[in-house]
């Protein structure tokens, strides 16, 4: 062993005595092997798709200590010969194994970014499950695991985004900067959520909590502080994109509230709707309606607009609802729930697991156990689309609403998310103004 004091770099009290020598020069080094922490996010993005133990024993057993040994090696041969600090990676080897460290770096190169598609993945999921991004289509990989899934649109754009930073950024010098930053601006936000949910959710002790969360905060501050000057060399590009994210998310979701409430301004309960047919019964026509509804207190537009405009009524109507379960597979007999209200109305809940494909109209025909006379050729499906008018109102700024009515007029919809039939679906549009 011809450098031994390479080992030292595994004391924490070696980094914090070279930060009290030399404070200022520390910022600067913080902000260069930032890099080397990037694979920890990484691992973090793939436990949402393979879990907490696998991801532990692998780093605990193979990857830790593959990566100690090659940045103990790379340590002590720029210490042993300085110049090799221009590429100590390739020149750790002999020459003949140039080559294959290019293609072990290139298989590294492709796993990392897989562990990076799939987190996309799980967060957008994640994001349409709370609202903040419109539905898209979402394909489960697996029968087993939840969170294995693929989704075509982001897999399409962030190819179109790799491709535009290799060609605008030209070198992988000049992506560093901007690498370092984004990273080190996710573990600080990744932080301060923990600390919400630990706090909030997860109610634990403040004596308990705190330190460990200033603990935490300390060191992704430095970090991202030491990187704070890279924003001027690059950095100002994951800056931009997440500010535009935002922009789009919180407008997202802001604008489905709003327009849900609008919506609801000039709802009329059910029971109330059925109470008025008893009275003045309209004219029934032969068929069965389905009404997409998320609400089961209220009747749903596109049926208000129906009787508006039609002034008929269907023999049979059926409001549905659809809910998604946290299993795999629901059983057939535990897919559809059947309620009657009278006067020819009932209300249809179907249940579909996150693996199972959401086909209304073949669920819809299990609903005869429930005495529900269903015929797919005798049903007709209403759709409510709704049209955003930006105005004055409070809620939004107009350019916020603009966008906003963009975005909900090439958002995806029910007809084919639910695979229903082309030839058997009515769209009744309502405008909203926000």
């Amino acid at each position: 062993m011809q450098s031994p004091e390479v080992l030292k770099a595994v004391n924490p009290a070696c980094c914090v005595h070279f930060f009290i020598i030399h404070p200022g020069i520390g910022v600067a080094i913080l902000g260069a092997v930032v890099l080397a922490l990037t694979g920890a996010e990484a691992l973090y993005a793939d436990m949402g798709h393979f879990g907490r133990k696998p991801i532990s024993r692998a780093w605990f057993i193979l990857v830790l200590p593959a990566l100690l040994l090659n940045y103990f090696g790379q340590g002590a041969l720029v210490l042993g010969n300085p110049e090799a600090v221009r590429n100590p990676f390739y020149l750790l080897a002999p020459g003949w194994a140039l080559l294959p460290l290019i293609g072990l770096s290139t298989m590294a190169t492709i796993i990392a970014s897989q562990a990076v598609i799939s987190g996309a993945f799980s967060m957008t999921l994640q994001a349409i499950q709370l609202g903040y991004i419109p539905r898209m289509h979402i394909q489960h990989t697996s029968s087993d695991a939840q969170g294995q899934i693929y989704i075509g649109a982001v897999n399409w754009a962030l190819m179109a985004g790799v491709i535009m930073l290799v060609i605008g950024f030209e070198s992988s010098g000049a992506l560093a900067s901007a690498y370092g930053v984004a990273v080190t601006g996710t573990m600080l936000c990744t932080t301060i959520l923990v600390s919400t949910v630990m706090l909030m959710l997860w109610k634990w002790p403040p004596l308990l909590a705190v330190p460990l969360l200033i603990c935490l905060l300390l060191v992704d501050g430095l970090f991202f502080a030491a990187n704070v000057p890279k924003i001027f060399q690059g950095g100002a590009f994951p800056v931009l994109a997440g500010a535009v994210l935002f922009i789009l998310m919180t407008t997202w979701k802001r604008g489905k509230q709003l327009l849900a409430e609008r919506i609801d301004e000039g709802g009329l309960p059910l029971p109330i709707f059925i109470g008025s047919i008893r009275v003045q019964p309209p004219h029934r026509v032969q068929g069965t309606a389905v009404f997409l509804t998320a609400r089961s207190d209220a009747v749903p537009h596109a049926l208000l607009h129906n009787m508006l405009h039609n002034q008929v009524l269907h023999e049979q109507v059926v409001l549905l609802t659809v809910v998604y379960e946290d299993t795999p597979r629901v059983p057939a007999a535990q897919r559809f729930e059947v309620e009657s209200y009278g006067e020819g109305f009932y209300r249809v809940i179907l249940h579909f697991g996150f693996i199972d494909e959401p086909d209304v109209p073949a669920a819809l025909t299990l609903c005869h156990l429930a005495e529900l006379d269903f015929s797919p050729m005798r049903t007709t499906y209403f759709l409510s689309r709704e049209t955003v008018i930006p105005s004055k109102m409070d809620g939004m700024a107009r350019c916020r609403e603009a966008l906003f009515a963009f975005m909900l007029k090439n958002a995806n919809g029910n007809l084919r998310f639910f695979k229903l039939p082309f030839n058997r679906v009515i769209e009744l549009g309502t405008q909203v103004e926000m």
